[in-house]
């Protein structure tokens, strides 16, 4: 069945890319849930509008069955901002077709795809694999099912989100305000990248996030570097010092009670073991020569909270540079949370921190007497983001999931027992009370969130078929 409808699958996902989808912007929010709503009604799904006080989201529901049990389908709509000069094409939004020729990756037209069809070929565009191509992989699947008449042996319901990358910041209270629109036997997540093997992967957990900005302030405002130098502190040698300070030479977090809580059972770690991966292929896909020290391996380093830099700013550099000493120096951070280490616990031991290092915090910018009471002189604010998730994996979910897979692929499937990323899930499990696995469909290297975002057209082809075995499963 995907075969012969896989050149159509590939032209809608096509056409579903051209639809900018930053969740910062009303406008292209609308265009989508529009568009949304239109393949779901041709689908014959009762479809409507769910009201927050920011982002709306789109709620599509099919009866098959009276008395049937209900599943429940997360898609993320929305996409990361782009910034256009860091992609090799004109536009994120008019999506590329391309093949690798002699290492490097050429664009081919896509009318290719009508003679023949090569899985290594990608689609090049924002949300491509974040998260369009996983929402298109189901609604391909409810296409064709629909076109020959075929129906599932339970009802389905269908949320959109178009805020997940600002965190869903509405989705919980909707979830509880529609607790009885949404109830369900489970949810499944259509969002996230496969294990590094690229075999079809099932992860049942997510890690929360937590962020934060640090603004190490300097003299009030930039001083050339030649008059000053040797006299006026350059907060830029403060700033790296309070980052050194957070991580040891292995990679580890330092910071008194971060990893507090996390216990790995030996059923854990077996359960972590039995996932194929080889760390030397795997350091040299990353190109890097050596992995942090926080655990042995690759999965179970996902099992911890960590935190990052994700983002520095002080002054300028390259074309721009100049001879100054900085007023300010920006940190920006993410920490990634497990459900041992709630967010705010995690902020509260990072505020700590560097209050510890000797830093004294203000609201905003400091007053004269704060500069001139306090060497050292900082602003700290924070946002909790998705909060940690997890389900068992020996559980109905996952047999349900793992025998609709096996249909397919056999024993050729990853059960992962949670992501490195975060999801807007705990909403879901916690109000509903239902468990939640994420089907995983995009390659490990589509660059998400980065310039030149992408989706193996295998890959896509197997997430339709995935979807197909999931929606043609007996659900006990």
């Amino acid at each position: 069945m995907t075969d012969e409808n896989f050149v159509e699958s590939v032209s809608n996902l096509r056409q579903f890319l051209t639809l900018p989808n930053d969740g910062n912007f009303p406008e292209q929010i609308a265009v989508n849930l529009s568009w949304c709503d239109s393949l779901f009604s041709a689908l014959k799904f009762k479809t409507q509008v769910i009201h927050t006080e920011g982002a709306p989201l789109l709620f599509a529901e099919k009866i098959y069955r009276k008395k049937s049990k209900s599943v429940f389908f997360y898609l993320q709509i929305d996409g990361q901002p782009v910034d256009t000069t860091k992609w090799f094409q004109p536009s994120p939004f008019r999506p590329i077709l391309k093949e690798k020729i002699n290492g490097q990756w050429e664009i081919i037209e896509f009318e290719k795809i009508n003679q023949k069809i090569d899985p290594d070929w990608r689609i090049f565009a924002r949300s491509s694999s974040d998260s369009k191509g996983p929402a298109m992989s189901l609604i391909s699947a409810l296409q064709i099912l629909h076109s020959i008449n075929i129906e599932p042996e339970f009802n389905i319901k269908v949320i959109m989100d178009f805020q997940e990358e600002l965190g869903s910041p509405d989705l919980p209270k909707a979830v509880l305000d529609n607790r009885e629109l949404l109830d369900a036997e489970m949810l499944f997540i259509m969002d996230g990248t496969r294990h590094l093997s690229n075999l079809p992967t099932l992860t049942y957990g997510a890690r929360g996030i937590a962020t934060a900005s640090i603004r190490i302030f300097g003299p009030k405002y930039g001083l050339h570097s030649g008059q000053y130098g040797n006299f006026a502190p350059n907060p830029v040698f403060e700033a790296s010092r309070l980052i050194a300070s957070m991580k040891d030479d292995t990679g580890k977090v330092t910071i008194p009670g971060f990893y507090d809580g996390v216990q790995l059972t030996s059923m854990d770690k077996k359960s972590l073991d039995a996932i194929p991966e080889n760390l030397d292929s795997t350091l040299i896909n990353l190109g890097i020569a050596s992995a942090d020290k926080v655990a042995p391996n690759y999965q179970e380093s996902l099992q911890y909270p960590s935190l990052n830099i994700r983002g520095l700013r002080a002054a300028w550099v390259e074309k721009e540079v100049r001879t100054i000493i900085p007023s300010d120096v920006i940190i920006e951070i993410d920490m990634r949370l497990v459900p041992e280490t709630p967010g705010t616990r995690q902020v509260e031991l990072l505020k700590d921190h560097i209050s510890n290092f000797g830093y004294h915090l203000v609201d905003s910018i400091p007053t004269n007497e704060e500069r001139a009471q306090f060497p050292k002189l900082a602003s700290f604010n924070y946002r909790l983001g998705s909060q940690p998730f997890r389900t068992d994996m020996d559980s109905p979910i996952g047999e349900f999931l793992n025998r609709a897979m096996n249909k397919v692929f056999g024993e050729n499937i990853v059960n992962m027992r949670t992501t490195g990323g975060s999801q807007p899930i705990a909403p879901f499990i916690k109000t509903l009370e239902i468990p939640a696995v994420s089907i995983r469909i995009p390659n490990p290297d589509n660059a998400i969130h980065d310039p030149n975002e992408n989706l193996r057209l295998g890959n896509y082809k197997e997430g339709i078929m995935s979807c197909l075995a999931i929606l043609t499963e007996k659900l006990d």
